[in-house]
């Protein structure tokens, strides 16, 4: 009995270690989730605080944006506030304001005017590089950075919703060539094309370029100067109505309101896609939306660059968080904003509904569009066609200081002549003692330019550097010979390319007591560091003309450009 009892003691078992062991890893592994969860909470919260601290104090980031997507980048910046950014230990906001391309231009690189404008910019987002190309042309410190294109829009043309079927197989190299609009087969007069000058609208210069491409473009320097290219040109130029609108807004107003084709002056007119779906949805849309139009082809695109800006305003806070603003921009969720707003991105196809005469056609083939240079060349040819051409005398720097610069200065002046369409040129050098002691020369008259064009060509070249820069007795002279000769209805204008100050002759006050305002406006090209540029603006403003500042002389045929494509 004792033996059975034994036996049964030895086989009685005892709990299982196992389950205890995963109890307590699943504790274990708990425990520590939750002291990561609350580490990770109290280091959330401490960089919260450091942010909302921000050590430097409050920055504002004022960015300028073309009025077709103010909206679109304001809520874009919207979203950027949410994330609490900080840059440098400053904490950041952002202010968009909407402002056209040209009167930003403008303050930029004459006076800013804070009444119409508000606060000078840390950021710009006009409509085209175009613009960033002129602000670099007139003054290349302006620009802190290299331009990022935020989103897309084809240049369509706005047409009234009858005339817009007729229009389906239209081609942007047709519109030269094509004045009636029997060549669609319809009895509606006169086909014309609205052209709202090219140097401050960018559609249109984005269509004159589509005119005078050959297959995709793009349009170049040599092919500008061609005989071909200065037919379309003055062809283009005729069929401009009589009384062109000042913007593409204007046009598509005046347009708008027309119940019938052609009775607005006009028949069509180039715009960029988002500014007509804006247009047609707007508060002041009109009953009947107008019709945008893909013509054939290749089709030219405004690219809406983000351009970081520089100068003495931008501290070093506004251009680090100018350049995180810019990368926050071309992020997708900020993409969608702006596809909302009637851009064309590449991360997402959504387009804004509804949109009333935008039908979003895609487009198969892009226009290349000209460079920084032959862009500018365009629409100084196109002002040099357009109602007779203008009426230019230019006063060029033969000081010795201009000797390294003298060739890049003539291949310039060179090129303008060959590239003018029409309207009026002339030639005066100046240094000291040139004319006996006159410290200037009158080498060409200023005259119809395709009468003269042997005559300056054989002047430009001829151009050698001599001692002194008499800028102000020359000038004076110049101005006052160019005034005997205006030519009423015609933009007159004296340009003037130096790169140094004036160091004889009369001085800045008895200048300036000679000029007789703002009916002939005096623009200067200076080169380099050793100009006055403050004289150079005085005298600028009072004659209604501009001051373009380039670094070295390669940007004096983008500069000259520039200057020659203006209406002031």
């Amino acid at each position: 009995m004792s033996r059975h009892r034994a036996l049964r003691a030895k086989v009685r078992r005892g709990i299982a270690k196992w389950p205890v062991l995963i109890v307590v890893f699943v504790v274990l592994i708990g425990l520590g989730w939750a002291v990561l969860a609350w580490a990770g909470d109290v280091l959330n919260k401490r960089s919260q605080a450091l942010a909302q601290n921000c050590s430097e104090g409050d920055s504002v980031l004022r960015v300028s944006a073309t009025p077709s997507i103010a909206e679109a980048v304001a809520d874009v910046a919207r979203a950027y506030a949410a994330t609490r950014p900080v840059v440098y230990d400053h904490c950041i906001a952002i202010e968009v304001v909407s402002a056209d391309s040209s009167m930003v231009l403008d303050g930029l690189t004459t006076t800013w005017d804070e009444e119409k404008l508000g606060q000078r910019p840390h950021a710009w987002v006009p409509d085209s590089t175009l613009w960033a190309t002129r602000l670099s042309a007139l003054d290349a410190k302006l620009v802190g950075s290299a331009p990022k294109s935020v989103g897309t829009s084809p240049v369509l043309l706005a047409a009234p919703e009858a005339a817009a079927p007729v229009l389906k197989d239209f081609r942007w190299t047709e519109m030269p060539d094509v004045t009636d609009w029997t060549k669609f087969g319809t009895d509606w007069g006169r086909f014309s094309v609205a052209m709202p000058d090219p140097a401050t609208n960018t559609a249109s210069a984005l269509a004159i370029q589509s005119a005078l491409a050959d297959g995709t473009g793009p349009v170049t320097a040599e092919s500008l100067g061609s005989e071909a290219a200065k037919a379309k040109l003055t062809k283009l130029a005729a069929a401009v109505p009589p009384e062109v609108p000042a913007t593409t807004r204007d046009a598509l107003r005046r347009l708008g309101d027309s119940a019938t084709v052609n009775a607005a002056g006009f028949s069509v007119t180039p715009v960029s896609e988002v500014d007509l779906f804006r247009h047609n949805t707007g508060k002041d849309a009109p009953s009947k939306p107008l019709v945008g139009v893909l013509p054939a082809g290749p089709a030219p695109v405004a690219d809406f660059p983000y351009v970081p800006l520089g100068g003495p305003e931008v501290g070093e806070a506004e251009v680090r968080a100018a350049q995180a603003f810019r990368e926050f921009m071309t992020e997708p969720g900020s993409q969608k904003i702006l596809a909302g707003g009637g851009l064309r991105v590449e991360s997402t196809q959504d387009r804004p509904t509804p949109s009333p005469g935008v039908s979003w056609p895609a487009v198969t083939e892009h226009l290349v569009p000209a460079d920084a240079t032959t862009t500018q060349q365009i629409s100084s040819a196109w002002a040099s066609a357009d109602r007779g051409g203008q009426v230019v005398t230019v006063l060029a720097d033969v000081s010795t200081s201009m000797k390294p610069r003298l060739d890049k200065v003539k291949a310039a002046l060179r090129g303008q002549v060959d590239r003018s369409v029409s309207g009026s040129f002339g030639l005066w050098e100046f240094a000291r003692s040139l004319d006996g002691a006159k410290p200037y020369r009158q080498l060409v008259g200023t005259g119809p330019v395709a009468e003269k064009r042997d005559a300056l060509r054989r002047a430009v070249d001829g151009l050698k550097t001599s001692e002194g820069s008499q800028l102000y007795s020359a000038l004076a002279a110049c101005y006052e010979a160019a005034h005997d000769g205006y030519v009423a209805g015609r933009i007159n204008r004296v340009v003037v390319i130096t790169d140094s100050p004036s160091d004889g002759g009369i001085d800045l006050d008895e200048l300036k007591s000679r000029l007789h305002g703002t009916d002939l406006a005096v623009s200067f090209i200076a080169i380099g560091d050793e100009v006055d540029k403050a004289a150079l603006t005085e005298i600028a403003q009072i004659t209604g003309g501009s001051v373009s500042v380039v670094e070295n002389v390669d940007g004096v045929e983008t500069a000259l450009g520039q200057v020659l494509s203006t209406n002031g």
